[in-house]
């Protein structure tokens, strides 16, 4: 019996840890949704509300990078237990706040807060599961980017149209608690290493402090500031591509890296990390322009809207496991199930690129189906992959490098469509203005080309009815964003299609995953 309780008290922290990242998870991506209530209840604007945004992006970055240092000085339980205690004091202030830059403080440690607790998922699910059942332990990591973003418009439904948008910052307080006991009874706790102290990495953290902040402001800034024509974005850009260089060289050649990017050279794990951040990218055709769509340009409210993006969660709750099972036998090849997968997402792509003003919900469902089958088909081989080749000793380190990027994909993605979104909304704006220009007297045809749509204007010249030609302009405005959200489908189509490129032409192997050792304080051998 007691020999059970030894191997099941571990799975017990590992839980905490899972139900800790969701918390914070969720905090991130439904504030980010219920942005435009939590905006009316703070009292800021537009401007305000991207840099609130952004911040949080910068500083959850820079926590991924961080963390492996932090697990292995203060041991990973105390850095777990402060983890849990940390989030909860801005989660629960941010209501209250209404000065800008105590709240841009606030939310600057938030995203600190989740950026600290993702990767310790990887490294203790690396450092804790047999073979056996390390690949359930993954899938569950790999829930952390397929299945808690896209429960975000549920939960910002339920708080902001039924119950409070101050709820969509409180959600992370129980999760806090649950974790924290669950971790306090299921991990073990091993001595602290205070003398890493004396080799701390500062150069280290003030490089990537500066060349992460500045680089996730400019993804996420640029397009409002209307890029290098803005002189604080040719600063930022300026410091990024000079202190990330900088960063990677200073990490290779320092004794205690923050990131241990050697582990670059093992041609499994490189190819997992360059590939995952793709996929995060990639990921973003399934939530985010589904919802842009239906809430910019139909008018829906979070709380009819977010059936479509619910219906992927729900299938990542099934397909997760599934492939985990699936993966386990000796005899699938993860490469094929990655392969289809793939597929499956450029098919999605490419049907839901023939949206137009008619389509509804239902219009969605079968394509957003597919999707929810293959991002877990995607995600799990390429985690196992990736961590095929690692030691439990590589555990913190690896799973730094695997989030990190994994973070900024999801900065690059939301560029990516405000890239699409300004260059192709503006050029079929233009255009579809200049066939007005061009058929202009049917705005004033005694009767409009059908009688869903009469025509805006009588053949005297008047407004055929108040509000009239208002209407009309926001008729052109919706058509011009419905074939930007298009065009940005067949973008992300193209992404995927460079992830199966990469897939055939880079010779990655697939092979039985190493024996895990508990998690217990590795021999200074073992460390990296």
């Amino acid at each position: 019996m007691a020999l059970t309780m030894q191997r099941v008290r571990p799975l017990i922290g590992l839980a905490g840890m899972i139900v800790l990242a969701m918390g914070n998870e969720l905090n991130e991506t439904v504030s980010d949704a219920a942005i435009g209530d939590v905006s009316g209840g703070l009292g800021f604007s537009h401007d305000p509300g991207t840099w609130y945004q952004s911040l949080y992006t910068s500083a959850e970055i820079c926590g991924m990078a961080f963390a492996p240092w932090c697990e292995e000085t203060f041991s990973i339980y105390r850095f777990a237990m402060f983890v849990a205690a940390f989030g909860v004091l801005p989660a629960v202030c941010v209501p209250f706040t209404h000065i800008l830059s105590l709240l841009y403080i606030e939310r600057w440690l938030q995203g600190l807060d989740t950026g600290f607790t993702v990767p310790m998922v990887m490294a203790i699910a690396l450092r804790t599961l047999p073979p056996p059942i390390r690949l359930w332990g993954l899938a569950c990591y790999a829930m952390t980017a397929t299945f808690y973003p896209n429960l975000n418009f549920a939960f910002a439904a339920l708080w902001t149209d039924l119950v409070g948008w101050q709820f969509a910052f409180y959600q992370s307080v129980p999760f806090a608690v649950i974790a924290a006991v669950l971790m306090w009874y299921g991990m073990p706790r091993d001595p602290m290493e205070l003398h890493r102290f004396n080799d701390f990495n500062w150069v280290g953290v003030l490089l990537v402090v500066v060349g992460v902040s500045s680089g996730a402001t400019v993804l996420e800034q640029g397009d409002r500031l209307d890029w290098f024509n803005s002189p604080l974005i040719c600063v930022l850009s300026v410091l990024s591509v000079s202190a990330l260089p900088l960063f990677i060289i200073n990490e290779i050649l320092h004794p205690m890296p923050l990131l241990d990017f050697r582990l670059l050279r093992r041609r499994n794990f490189a190819y997992g990390v360059v590939t995952l951040n793709l996929f995060v990218i990639v990921s973003q055709c399934s939530t985010t322009l589904p919802m842009l769509y239906l809430q910019g340009a139909m008018g829906f409210r979070p709380e009819q809207a977010q059936i479509v993006v619910t219906e992927i969660a729900c299938l990542q709750f099934v397909f997760l496991p599934v492939m985990a099972l699936v993966l386990n036998q000796p005899w699938v090849d993860a490469r094929l199930v990655l392969g289809t997968g793939i597929c499956l997402v450029i098919a999605a792509c490419i049907g839901e690129s023939f949206v137009t003003v008619h389509w509804y919900r239902d219009q969605f469902y079968l394509w957003q189906a597919l999707q929810g089958m293959a991002e877990a088909m995607i995600v799990v081989p390429l985690v196992m992959m990736a961590t095929n080749d690692l030691t439990p000793a590589d555990g913190p380190f690896a799973s730094g490098l695997v989030n990190a990027p994994r973070a900024t994909g999801a900065a690059i993605g939301a560029w990516l469509i405000d890239l699409v979104h300004r260059w192709r909304g503006g050029l079929h704006s233009n255009r579809l203005a200049d066939q007005l220009g061009r058929e202009r007297f049917r705005t004033y045809q005694a009767h409009g080309v059908s009688w869903q749509h009469p025509a805006p204007l009588l053949p005297n010249g008047t407004p055929r009815a108040p509000q009239s030609v208002l209407a009309f302009r926001e008729e052109l405005s919706k058509q011009a964003t419905v074939l930007a959200i298009s065009d940005a489908f067949l973008v992300f189509a193209g992404v995927a299609v460079i992830m199966l490129v990469v897939l055939l032409i880079l010779p990655v192997r697939t092979y039985p995953p190493r024996i895990a050792v508990p998690l217990q304080r590795l021999p200074p051998a073992l460390k990296s």
